[in-house]
């Protein structure tokens, strides 16, 4: 009688097995669709993303009574406005800060040489067993490189998503439609699903982006602020800049760390001393964000063990560059809290659920 019973089991088993290949069939191909349409996937993304993201203060004035037609047109008008604000007083001084690191960088890495050579000098004074004068060399080489190129990248991908004037006026036309007019589209999407699945999928999917999106800007925005506040206190040069790159680095999972550690490099070079504070600061401030704030924002944001973390974040960076990294956290918590719903066969408690608020 045992091999009777696990005849359901080796059912389900070999479905998943024959469902495998065609999984990765379907993966292979949506990374083909992917470049071959590219910027357009780039931009509908971007498109969808910002009305998301724009639909929960939306929501949020119709939760206080406000009219939805009236809350986009707020919404709308204060997007424009921030936008507006940040494109005339931020953008400019942060590409003048950009073009004076260029400018600095060559000097700060000839003053970082000058600091491990006197750190050198005074090793060989105590007799002790160091040569840091190659190795210094090679590392700040290294250093420099990848700083160009990383800079490179991240002004190519700013140039290849938007592209142009045409591009960034389709993006921001299409994401005023999706605003309008993105429940009805989604409503037709959602209607080639079972209904019982349809309900699981708007909750979790609105859950899993709003946990992330709107709690990861928010922290993001708050260590900007405190870290730039620290760093003009500190007297930190291009603490502007400095500040908004940590904010911005930490909208990446591991992203904070990254970003404290390169603005602590690049200002030891100037400064050995002044980097150190730098990196202390910005330490204590991240450790304060995110132990103390952000579990009063956020609570568990994704529930993904960190090495599914890091699993969605390089499948991310490959299929879609710095976007797919943005999105691939949320997503990959989609797909989990999806598998779990279906594994607990909670698809079907939302079906009796629906049929019976039906019937009342």
């Amino acid at each position: 009688m045992q091999p009777v019973n696990n005849l359901p089991n080796l059912r389900k088993w070999l479905i998943i097995g024959l469902a495998f290949p065609v999984i990765l069939l379907n993966g292979w191909l949506l990374i083909q669709f992917i470049n071959y349409f590219q910027p357009l996937v780039s931009v509908i993304s971007i498109a969808i993303l910002l009305a998301f993201i724009l639909d929960y203060p939306i929501q949020l004035l119709q939760k206080r009574g406000v009219p939805r037609n009236l809350a986009i047109v707020v919404v709308l008008l204060l997007a424009i406005i921030l936008l507006g604000a940040t494109g005339v007083i931020l953008v400019p001084l942060i590409l003048e800060q950009l073009n004076e690191l260029a400018n600095l960088l060559p000097y700060w890495i000839e003053s970082g040489t000058q600091q491990i050579e006197a750190l050198q000098n005074w090793a060989s004074t105590q007799q002790l067993p160091v040569n840091l004068s190659g190795l210094a060399a090679e590392i700040l080489g290294k250093i420099s490189s990848q700083l160009q190129s990383f800079t490179g990248k991240i002004l190519g991908f700013a140039f290849d998503t938007i592209g142009n004037l045409f591009n960034l006026l389709i993006t921001i036309v299409l994401t005023i439609y999706l605003v309008l007019n993105g429940e009805r589209l989604w409503d037709g999407i959602y209607l080639w699903f079972p209904s019982n699945i349809t309900i699981k999928f708007r909750e979790l999917l609105r859950e899993d982006f709003n946990n992330y999106f709107i709690g990861q800007a928010t922290l993001g925005a708050i260590l900007a602020v405190t870290i730039t506040l620290a760093f003009v206190a500190l007297r930190v040069p291009l603490s502007l800049l400095f500040g908004l790159g940590i904010g911005l680095f930490s909208l990446f999972p591991f992203g904070t760390g990254i970003g404290i550690g390169i603005v602590s490099l690049l200002v030891a070079l100037k400064d050995f001393g002044l980097g150190i504070e730098v990196a202390v600061i910005g330490v204590t401030l991240d450790q304060i964000n995110s132990n103390i704030i952000a579990p009063r924002i956020l609570g568990n944001l994704t529930g993904l063990n960190p090495v599914w973390v890091v699993i969605s974040l390089l499948i991310g960076a490959k299929l879609g560059g710095v976007l797919g990294l943005l999105v691939a956290i949320p997503l990959a918590s989609f797909i989990k809290d999806i598998a779990d719903t279906w594994r607990n066969n909670e698809f079907n408690k939302t079906s009796v659920n629906s049929e019976y608020l039906q019937e009342s």
